[in-house]
């Protein structure tokens, strides 16, 4: 599930606050403080003006939503030797994972500077960009995020409700498609569902 959630790195942070209509703010994010057996923190940050601190201002409970890896599985692919294709149950594989917790916003300036360094890490590695410092006078214009996350759900539906011969068919015709999402399907379908011994 982490490695799931590490590497999509972006999700809809959803703060209800005490209104009846929840701020939902899409977001990157990164995973810190991570060790064996513990759950890792998230961290990201956002600008000043975003909606999203007055409902955390009301309830510090959050919900980050990360979706992705999706394929459309039309309905004739379910059918495999003299099954009907128009009898076929179309469906969506994917993977998604919604991390629950308690946020701490983060206004020191040497709190922002280490979350947008620990962001940089995660997707400029290596790059010989410039310490986030550099824009020191910048800061003011943002605010950081702590998630401490206190549960995590998920679901990854890649066809386990099927045989192996219906999960191979579909996952021969999603490698033929090659769309968007159709490989990394493939991939999760044969890690969540792997082949019965010969």
């Amino acid at each position: 599930m982490w490695d799931f959630v590490r590497t999509q790195g972006f999700g809809h942070l959803v703060a209800p606050g005490r209104r009846h209509v929840p701020v939902v703010v899409p977001t990157q994010f990164v995973l810190a403080d991570g060790s064996v057996g513990a759950r890792p923190n998230v961290l990201l940050h956002l600008a000043r003006p975003n909606p999203v601190w007055a409902a955390l201002d009301e309830d510090p409970t959050v919900v980050l939503s990360i979706a992705g890896d999706w394929a459309y599985v039309p309905a004739a692919w379910k059918a495999i030797d003299d099954e009907d294709p128009s009898l076929g149950i179309p469906t969506t594989y994917y993977a998604a994972a919604q991390l629950v917790g308690t946020a701490t916003v983060l206004d020191d300036p040497s709190q922002k500077l280490e979350v947008l360094r620990s962001q940089l890490a995660d997707v400029e590695p290596s790059s010989g960009v410039a310490d986030p410092s550099v824009h020191e006078r910048r800061l003011a214009g943002i605010r950081a995020i702590r998630i401490a996350v206190n549960e995590v759900i998920g679901k990854f539906k890649y066809g386990g409700n099927v045989d192996e011969p219906h999960r191979e068919a579909v996952a021969e015709r999603l490698r033929n498609r090659g769309g968007p999402g159709d490989a990394a399907a493939v991939a999760h379908l044969h890690r969540r569902t792997p082949k019965s011994p010969a």
